[in-house]
């Protein structure tokens, strides 16, 4: 029999046993797999690796339904979700900053690789509703080129009062990112009980610009919508009108759930004039008057 130890693990006389930080990092994620706690966790656990203020995992491309499967951030406001939906208002259609536009041949197999961005190599609209509004200034990732064209992504994301990644960090950060990425998958199959990453029917590549549609009776758009989440159906009414409101995206989306103006007051702890007050606004914005035309704009869309 034969025993000793693994390289990580460093002895001398008189000197406590030292973990190397990788080490510890995916010892950790291990531990964290399947708990609620996994994403703002992750951030503490990977700072000795790459000192990331905020993270996100997603999956994009034209040829599939975007999905952000997590986020977090540590001693900044989380401003991910915000990122997301800034994202999904039009940069996501143009995004080359991932080595390869979405419009390429898919791969035949599935291909990973790690990318590295500062917001200054970012194009325009992209930069400017993403990173330079939520003070995000370099990104590292580990992403998997899937076989439909798609992008599943592993982000960190330094911020504008942080150093920027040195190259010991970035190459302490390459040593654990095929593991990190396997183990972000498995906590997402852990945490779902519905497969989540399988490839997706075709995603419309642009939304097109509002035009009448059918009017369909609201109970017959209700069984297909109300089955989806509040996430899910804000990213159906930010495709159909980018510019449409927190609030008006948070009504609309209940309003497809088949809440009433009451039952939304509720939820949101609004009152319900000003519910209303949104419901118009929003609908000003999708050029439509009624519940169902929303219902039909949805479904259409």
């Amino acid at each position: 029999m034969r025993q000793w130890l693994p390289p990580s693990l460093q002895t001398a006389p008189g000197r406590q046993v030292l973990h190397s930080p990788a080490s510890q990092t995916l010892a950790s994620m291990v531990h964290r797999l399947g708990e609620t706690g996994f994403a703002p966790g992750l951030l503490q656990d990977l700072e000795p690796v790459l000192p990331a203020a905020s993270w996100s995992v997603y999956r994009t491309g034209h040829r599939c339904k975007p999905t952000l499967f997590m986020s977090a951030s540590r001693g900044v406001p989380d401003t991910t979700q915000d990122c997301w939906w800034a994202y999904l208002s039009g940069p996501y259609r143009s995004d080359r900053t991932w080595g390869r536009a979405f419009d390429e041949l898919p791969v035949a197999q599935p291909e990973t690789r790690l990318c590295h961005v500062t917001a200054a190599e970012v194009q325009g609209e992209h930069r400017a509703r993403v990173y330079e509004a939520h003070g995000v200034a370099e990104r590292v990732s580990v992403v998997e080129y899937e076989s439909d064209g798609s992008v599943f992504a592993v982000n960190f994301y330094r911020h504008l009062h942080q150093r920027a990644f040195n190259d010991r960090q970035i190459g302490d950060f390459e040593s654990v990112a095929p593991v990190l990425l396997a183990l972000t998958r498995k906590h997402i199959d852990l945490s779902h009980p519905q497969p989540h990453l399988p490839t997706a029917a075709p995603w419309p590549e642009a939304a097109e610009p509002a035009r009448p549609g059918p009017v369909l009776p609201a109970e017959a758009a209700l069984v297909p919508l109300a089955a989806d989440g509040l996430p899910v159906l804000r990213m159906r009414l930010v495709r159909l009108q980018a510019g449409l409101t927190d609030r008006e995206l948070d009504v609309c989306a209940r309003l497809l759930q088949g809440l009433t103006h009451e039952g939304i007051a509720s939820d949101l702890g609004l009152s319900v004039p000003t519910v209303k007050t949104y419901r118009n606004r929003a609908f000003a914005r999708l050029g439509i008057h009624f519940r169902n035309e929303l219902f039909a704009r949805v479904l259409g869309g």
